[in-house]
C-alpha cells in the first residue's frame, strides 16, 4: 500500500510541474532569449512564439461529415442519419426555392386531436449567408407586381422571420450545394412545427421534454422531405394521463417543393361557394388596400394540340389528371365503394369540359412498386385508420402563391362506419328495412362509405359545405320517387343533408341519399373550366360572371355558407324548403322508429348481448329530435343570406316572413313545450339506465328555448320591427307567444307536471339572465365570424324582460290560489319567490 502511495505521489508531482510550465512557459521563455541576445533582441513580445492555431472553423471537407456509415437516400434533398443525426445535402438549384411545411399530428393521446389534424402551414425558403443557411418564413399576404414601383416598399414591410439558422458544415459531393444539420429543428420546441399555441395554454405545458423527445425518421422523396418526430412536454393540466405531468404527441412536418412556375389564379365570387385565400394586392389600382381573393384548385389544363376540340365542345383528357390511390391498409370489401365515390366526380368535370380528369387507383403493391409510398407528396391518397373516431376529413395542401393544389391525403376512419350507420337508421329506418338493424349488409354500409367519399373528394377539389343546398327543394318532392331519382334529395353532396328523414311509409322506390347533384357540376365548372383566350385572372372575370348570372334566382344554383346560425335557409342536417313541414314529417317516422327500436337493435345470433346499442340508438332518436327542433328555431328571427353583386342590384339580407316565424313558434310550443311524452318510452328507459330521461327531454327543451331567446336573435327582431314596422314578427309578439305556450296552466289552474316545471323555471332563469346579463364577448376572430354583437344594456331586451317577469309576478300571483295539486302549488310558490328576488334582490 505504502510503494502504491509513493508512486501516485511522484506522478502527482511531475503533474504538477508540467501544470507549472505550461502556465509560466511564455514568460520564462521570453526572459531566457532576453539575457542570451540582450544587444539585438526586440521586445518580448514580439519575440514571443506564436500560440497554437485554433481549430479551422467553416465548412470541413465531405468525408469528415458524411462518413461512409451514413445512411443516405435521394430525394428532393438527399438526407444522411449518422449516429442519430440527420443532415440534408440541399443543391444549389433548390437555394432560393419556395416551398411548403404542412405540419400535422401523425399519433395522439386521448382529448390532444386527432391523427391526421393540420396544425400549422407555413411558405418557406432556404437562403444560405456565407456559411449559414437560413430557413425564412414567407408571406404572401401583402403583395405587388414586381414590376411595379410599390413593390419595393411593399417587401420592405415584409421582412422575413428567421425560423431556424443552421451552419454549413460541408460542401455537397459536387460542390454544388451545401450540407447542414437538421437534428434540432425536430429534436428542439420549434413551436411552428410543434404542439401548437392555443393547446399549449389550454392544457399548462411549460417546456419541451428534451430527455423523451426525438426523431422517429426523416424521409425525402422527389418533391418532398417527410419527418416523423415524437415530443414530450411538461404539462401542468394534461387532457389524459393526467399523473404523468406529461403530454407526447407524434407530429409530421411534410415539406413540399412548390412550382418553380405558379400556375394563373382564378378569382373567388362569394356567390360560388369555394375554399379560397386572400392577399393585400397594393399593385391593383384602387384607392385603398384592396383585398385579392382567389381559389384553391387542382391545375387542369387543355393539351395544346386540343384545343379545337375543346373550343368545338368536344370531352378533352387534362395534360395531367387527379388520381387518387386507395391506401393498402383498407380492408379489401370497402375498397371499391371508395373509388366509386371519387370518380362519381367524373361526370362533374365534363361538365368543365373534361374527360378522365378524376381517377382512382390502388395503391401498387411491393412488387409492383417497392418505392411506393402514401407520404410521397406526387401522390394523393385515401389514408385508412384504424381507430374509434367516428369522421373523415378531406384536406389538401395548395400554393399560397396561387391557390394550386399540389396533392390531398383523405383521412378516413373505420368508426366511421358506426356514425353512418347510425344515422342511416334513425333517419330512414321508418320506411326502410334495410336499416333496421346494427349490422348493416355489405353493399348497404358499401353505399353509404361511397356517399362520404364522394363528400370528403368535393373538399379536396376545393368545395366547402353548401348549407343552402339542402334547403332548395320542396319538401314534399323528397317523397317523390321520379323527382329523387332525377335530381337526388339535394342539389349537392357538400351540404350535410344526410339521408332522406321526409319519405313517409308507402313512398315506393324514393331516394334516400343525396349525389353528386346539379350545384357540384355548376360549381366545378365554375371553378375548373379553362377560359382559353384569358391571359389574366381578370381577363375571365366577365366570363365567369355571365355564367353565374345564368342560374341567377334558381335555388338549386344558390350557395350558403356554414356558420351562419340566423339563416333558415342554411343549416346543417336539414332537409327541404320548409323546416316546419320537414320536421313534422322527420317526427312521424321517430314516432315508427321508438317503439320497434328494441326489436331492430336485437342481432338474433346475439342473445347474450347487453343493451349498449338499444341505449346508443335511443339516445340518437333524441339527438334527431332536436335536431329538428333546431331547424325550426332558426327561423325565429331569421335573416336569410342571399349573394349578390353590386350589378345585380338586389338585396343580400332579407328577413324572415313574419307568419313563418309564428308558425315556428306555434310548432315549438305544441311539439316540445307541451312536453312530446312519447319519447319517455318506458321499456327502453329501464333497459337502458337507472337515471337520465326526464333530463334528455328537459336538455331539449332549455337548448331550444335558450336558442330563441338569443341576444343575436333578439337584436335581429328588433331590428326587423326599426326597418319593417307591422310587417316584423317582433320581440313583444315573441314573448307573449312562448309565455302563452309554456305557462298554459296558470289561467285555469291545472296540474303542472314535472317537465313542465323544469321548462318553466328555464324561463324564468333566461329571464334573469336578459335583465342582469350580457352578450358573451367574443374574441375578435368570432366577432368577424359570426357578425356584430349587440349592446344589451342599451337595447330593448332588458325593458322586455323585465316587462315580462311583471307579467309572471301577476299571473303566478292569481294563480296560486286556484291551483289544487300540491307540487304544482309548490312549484309556483317557489317561481313566484325567484321572481320577487330577481325584480327586487335587496
Amino acid at each position: 500500500m505504502k510503494k502504491f502511495t509513493q508512486m501516485y505521489l511522484r506522478k502527482g508531482l511531475t503533474f504538477l510541474l508540467l501544470i507549472g510550465m505550461i502556465f509560466v512557459g511564455d514568460e520564462a521563455f521570453g526572459q531566457k532569449k532576453k539575457k542570451k541576445n540582450s544587444k539585438n533582441a526586440p521586445p518580448a513580445a514580439a519575440t514571443a512564439p506564436a500560440r497554437p492555431a485554433s481549430p479551422k472553423s467553416g465548412p470541413k471537407p465531405y468525408e469528415e461529415v458524411i462518413t461512409d456509415k451514413a445512411k443516405s437516400k435521394d430525394g428532393l434533398f438527399k438526407v444522411h442519419e449518422l449516429d442519430g443525426k440527420y443532415f440534408y445535402e440541399i443543391p444549389d438549384s433548390l437555394i432560393g426555392r419556395e416551398m411548403l411545411i404542412v405540419t400535422t399530428i401523425a399519433k395522439t393521446a386521448d382529448g390532444i386531436g386527432y391523427g391526421g389534424e393540420r396544425t400549422n402551414t407555413l411558405l418557406v425558403r432556404w437562403d444560405q449567408n456565407g456559411d449559414n443557411v437560413l430557413l425564412k418564413v414567407v408571406s404572401y399576404s401583402n403583395t405587388a407586381a414586381d414590376s411595379l414601383p410599390i413593390f419595393t416598399a411593399v417587401k420592405s414591410s415584409n421582412l422575413e422571420p428567421i425560423l431556424q439558422k443552421f451552419d454549413v458544415k460541408a460542401k455537397a459531393t459536387d460542390k454544388n450545394g451545401v450540407v447542414i444539420e437538421v437534428t434540432d429543428l425536430f429534436s428542439k420546441d420549434v413551436q411552428a412545427i410543434g404542439l401548437p399555441r392555443n393547446r399549449r395554454t389550454e392544457y399548462k405545458v411549460t417546456r419541451l421534454d428534451n430527455e423523451r423527445s426525438y426523431i422517429e425518421r426523416i424521409s425525402t422523396y422527389p418533391i418532398n422531405i417527410e419527418a416523423r418526430y415524437v415530443m414530450t412536454y411538461a404539462a401542468t393540466e394534461p387532457p389524459s394521463n393526467a399523473s404523468t405531468g406529461l403530454i407526447t404527441v407524434e407530429m409530421n412536418s411534410s415539406m413540399v417543393l412548390l412550382p418553380e412556375e405558379p400556375m394563373m389564379q382564378r378569382l373567388s365570387d362569394r356567390r360560388v361557394g369555394w375554399f379560397s385565400r386572400s392577399v393585400v394586392d397594393y399593385g391593383l389600382d384602387q384607392q385603398k388596400a384592396a383585398r385579392r381573393t382567389f381559389l384553391d384548385r387542382w391545375r387542369l389544363e387543355v393539351k395544346e394540340e386540343d384545343y379545337e376540340k375543346f373550343k368545338r365542345g368536344e370531352l378533352v383528357e387534362p395534360k395531367k389528371p387527379i388520381v387518387f390511390y386507395i391506401d393498402p391498409a383498407t380492408p379489401e370489401r370497402w375498397r371499391p365503394y371508395l373509388k366509386q365515390g371519387i370518380e362519381d366526380w367524373q361526370k362533374a368535370f365534363e361538365e368543365a369540359g373534361f374527360k378522365n380528369a378524376i381517377l382512382a387507383k390502388d395503391a401498387p403493391t411491393k412488387e409492383e412498386d417497392p418505392d411506393w409510398s402514401p407520404e410521397d407528396a406526387r401522390y394523393s391518397v385515401i389514408r385508412y385508420f384504424a381507430s374509434d373516431i367516428q369522421n373523415a376529413y378531406g384536406p389538401h395542401v395548395s400554393d399560397p402563391r396561387s391557390g394550386e393544389i399540389i396533392e390531398s391525403d383523405i383521412g378516413w376512419y373505420h368508426n366511421v362506419m358506426n356514425l353512418l350507420r347510425n344515422w342511416f337508421f334513425i333517419q330512414t329506418a321508418a320506411v326502410n328495412p334495410e336499416a333496421r338493424g346494427v349490422n348493416f349488409r355489405e353493399e348497404t354500409m358499401g353505399r353509404l362509405i361511397r356517399f362520404v367519399s364522394s363528400h370528403e373528394v368535393g373538399h379536396t377539389l376545393g368545395l366547402p359545405h353548401n348549407f343552402a343546398s339542402s334547403h332548395a327543394y320542396p319538401v314534399d318532392s323528397l317523397r317523390s320517387a321520379t323527382f329523387t331519382k332525377e335530381f337526388g334529395t339535394a342539389p349537392s353532396i357538400m351540404d350535410y343533408a344526410r339521408f332522406n328523414y321526409i319519405a313517409q311509409p308507402g313512398d315506393a322506390n324514393v331516394s334516400l341519399m343525396p349525389d353528386v347533384g346539379p350545384y357540384d357540376k355548376y360549381s366545378i365548372a365554375w371553378g375548373y373550366r379553362p377560359i382559353l383566350e384569358a391571359k389574366t385572372p381578370e381577363e375571365e372575370q366577365p366570363t365567369l360572371d355571365k355564367w353565374i348570372l345564368a342560374k341567377q334566382g334558381d335555388p338549386v344554383y344558390r350557395f350558403g355558407r356554414q356558420g351562419n346560425s340566423y339563416d333558415p335557409s342554411s343549416q346543417s342536417e336539414d332537409l327541404g324548403d320548409d323546416a316546419m313541414k320537414a320536421s313534422d314529417y322527420g317526427i312521424k317516422n321517430l314516432k315508427i322508429i321508438l317503439p320497434n327500436l328494441a326489436k331492430w337493435t336485437a342481432e338474433e345470433d346475439k342473445p347474450f348481448k347487453d343493451y349498449s346499442d338499444l341505449n346508443e340508438m335511443y339516445g340518437q332518436v333524441i339527438g334527431q329530435y332536436n335536431r329538428y327542433m333546431g331547424h325550426i328555431r332558426t327561423n325565429v328571427g331569421g335573416v336569410y343570406e342571399f349573394y349578390k353583386s353590386a350589378g345585380q342590384d338586389e338585396p343580400v339580407y332579407v328577413h324572415t316572413d313574419k307568419n313563418k316565424q309564428k308558425r315556428a313558434v306555434q310548432f315549438i310550443n305544441k311539439e316540445l313545450f307541451a312536453t312530446p311524452t312519447w319519447l319517455m318510452d318506458e321499456k327502453i328507459i329501464e333497459r337502458t339506465g337507472d337515471f337520465g330521461a326526464l333530463e334528455r327531454i328537459r336538455g331539449v327543451q332549455v337548448t331550444t328555448l335558450n336558442g330563441i331567446l338569443e341576444w343575436g336573435r333578439l337584436g335581429r327582431m328588433i331590428e326587423n320591427e326599426a326597418l319593417n314596422g307591422k310587417n316584423a314578427y317582433t320581440m313583444v309578439e315573441l314573448f307573449d307567444d312562448l309565455r302563452g305556450g309554456i305557462w298554459t296552466e296558470l289561467p285555469s289552474g291545472k296540474t303542472i307536471d314535472v317537465h313542465r316545471r323544469s321548462l318553466q323555471r328555464a324561463h324564468i332563469e333566461r329571464l334573469e339572465l336578459l335583465l342582469t346579463g350580457n352578450e358573451p364577448n367574443l374574441p375578435a376572430q368570432f366577432r368577424a365570424f359570426l357578425g356584430p354583437q349587440i349592446n344589451a344594456s342599451q337595447s330593448d331586451i332588458r325593458p322586455m324582460a323585465r316587462g315580462e317577469l311583471k307579467t309572471l309576478q301577476r299571473q303566478i300571483t292569481a294563480a296560486i290560489p286556484r291551483t289544487s295539486d300540491r307540487l304544482s302549488k309548490l312549484h309556483l310558490e317557489d317561481a313566484l319567490e325567484r321572481i320577487n328576488k330577481i325584480l327586487d334582490p335587496k
